[in-house]
């Protein structure tokens, strides 16, 4: 079972306007803390626990300082899931891991927890948490996925990925890039019949863009 999480925090948070321009967006607060905070309180319990930087890395890293919490610096170039996940593996190690991105709120059970309890490394080489479209709160665009009967996914239908997961790390070794989205070892883990999904039971809210913050809070009832 996995015992190692990578925190994705180093995007520029763009979609969040000037909210961004001087506060990462993983540091943004939601009812009173930081989304970074929100994230890393799904993550308890787990033994290794990496957030990723590069834009305003050295706020990221202060607000980390003292915690059980390794900080993997992306410089000079950032390095997409992809690249920012293979980077950290040093310290994450070769076991499955979770990943878990710092932009959501979640209303329900701990998304990691569900996932850990129907992960079955035999039949799987990730696991996808997933949310349907009348539970995405604050989604602009589509869904991502559908879920076939054998709870494998296939591209396109009203099923949102949550940003949360297990996925094996072996793949990302055949990558030729730097920098890359997870998008590419998700398409080889699907040709090969290994990329499975599970539906979150609560609701969960994309704080990528300004009025998240006020959906979540209003989800959140605070």
């Amino acid at each position: 079972m996995p015992n190692a999480v990578m925190l994705f925090a180093a995007g520029f948070g763009t979609r969040m306007g000037a909210l961004t321009a001087d506060t990462p967006k993983p540091l943004i607060k939601v009812a009173g803390k930081p989304l970074l905070d929100h994230a890393l309180s799904l993550t308890e319990g787990i033994a290794t626990r990496v957030v990723n930087a590069h834009y305003l890395a050295d706020q990221i890293t202060a607000h980390l300082k003292g915690r059980d919490v390794h900080v993997s610096v992306e410089q000079p170039e950032i390095l997409d899931t992809g690249g920012g996940l293979r980077f950290a593996l040093p310290t994450l190690g070769t076991q499955p891991v979770y990943t878990l991105n710092t932009d959501a709120i979640w209303n329900g059970p701990n998304a990691l927890g569900l996932l850990r309890e129907a992960w079955d490394p035999g039949r799987m080489d990730a696991l996808l948490m997933c949310v349907p479209l009348s539970r995405a709160v604050g989604r602009k665009t589509g869904g991502d996925f559908a879920l076939q009967s054998d709870g494998r996914l296939t591209r396109k239908g009203d099923l949102v990925y949550t940003g949360a997961q297990i996925i094996k790390t072996d793949g990302l070794a055949d990558i030729d890039e730097a920098a890359f989205s997870l998008n590419k070892l998700w398409n080889a883990q699907a040709e090969a019949g290994r990329l499975f999904g599970v539906t979150y039971p609560g609701h969960w809210c994309d704080v990528g863009h300004p009025e998240g913050i006020r959906l979540a809070e209003d989800m959140l009832n605070v």
